[in-house]
């Protein structure tokens, strides 16, 4: 009887991981939406975001928690020495942090982190 629900187990496992579809940085193109995740510290590491003097000094917040789950659509795309970096705005043509329109991510990384998915 255990060996039944063992492998009943185990079928149903790999099941649910075949159907999950994962993002690749090749199949992201110019005018994708994609949808920011939480911060991996205090603030993201691979969204290149500027230092937050200058964000204050431009009259921008520094509440990086406000980001999470926020839509954003890619607007430029540049592949170096095996890097993909892109360029998101919002897509509800505010500001990011008040200040920012445009930043730019070090896509494999973030999407490792799960920063942007």
């Amino acid at each position: 009887m255990k060996k039944l629900l063992f492998i009943a187990f185990i079928s149903v496992l790999s099941i649910n991981a075949q159907e999950q579809n994962f993002i690749s940085p090749h199949t992201v193109n110019i005018g994708d939406i994609m949808t920011l995740g939480k911060p991996s510290g205090k603030t993201y590491k691979h969204i290149l975001f500027p230092k937050t003097n200058f964000i204050i000094k431009k009259g921008g917040t520094t509440n990086y928690k406000k980001l999470s789950g926020l839509r954003v659509i890619i607007t430029n795309k540049e592949t170096k020495e095996g890097k993909t970096t892109i360029s998101i705005k919002r897509n509800d043509q505010k500001q990011f942090l008040n200040s920012i329109r445009i930043v730019k991510v070090n896509l494999e990384a973030a999407l490792k982190a799960k920063e942007i998915f």
